[in-house]
């Protein structure tokens, strides 16, 4: 249970992307590499996460693997928006995982201080950083596709998980190419037909 004392409704929401992990998670959903036009709309993202609690002033960061290719034209779009970009670099020729390295140390960080946390990424590597986080003083969610969540999160304490898709709306075209959990109470065969 949450527990937010009066005088917090100001505090910091850092939303944090895993730009690799959303981008090949989305991938694997509509079965080709994503165009732009196929991408979330950064936009609706922000949107999405300045509604999600009422007062949080949101500071948001979009990690991207830098070490051998850098996107400018999106990576102005991303800062026109709002967005903090972290171009991380690692040694070329190795196989370190510099954006998770990156999201950890800042999880880490946020630790230390006041402030709720957005994570957009369905990598399992952050979810020891948000139980540290699930102290009660704070909410911690993620912005996912839930369906490809990595299984460890169903036990963080007081995880709250929002669809990209459904709940952010972040998408300009119809409904993803998404294989669904239905509740059998809402299962209509009509729809398959």
């Amino acid at each position: 249970m949450i527990t937010i004392s009066a005088g917090q409704d100001s505090k910091d929401l850092y939303l944090l992307v895993d730009g690799e992990n959303i981008d090949g998670t989305l991938g694997s959903i509509i079965g080709h590499q994503p165009t732009g036009e196929d991408r979330p709309r950064w936009d609706r993202v922000l949107d999405f996460a300045k509604n999600l609690w009422s007062g949080r002033n949101v500071k948001p960061f979009f990690f991207h693997n830098a070490t051998s290719y850098i996107p400018w034209p999106f990576i102005q779009a991303l800062k026109s928006i709002g967005f903090r970009t972290v171009l991380l670099t690692g040694p070329e020729g190795t196989a370190r995982e510099v954006v998770d390295e990156g999201i950890q140390k800042m999880l880490a960080a946020i630790a230390e201080h006041e402030g709720d946390v957005l994570l957009m990424s369905h990598d399992g590597s952050y979810r020891d950083y948000l139980e540290d986080l699930s102290d009660g003083r704070r909410h911690i969610a993620m912005l996912v596709f839930k369906e490809y969540i990595a299984g460890g999160y169903k036990s963080v304490t007081d995880l709250e998980l929002f669809d990209l898709e459904e709940d952010a709306r972040a998408f300009q075209s119809g409904p993803l190419p998404r294989d669904r959990q239905v509740s059998i109470d809402e299962f209509n065969p009509e729809d398959l037909l």
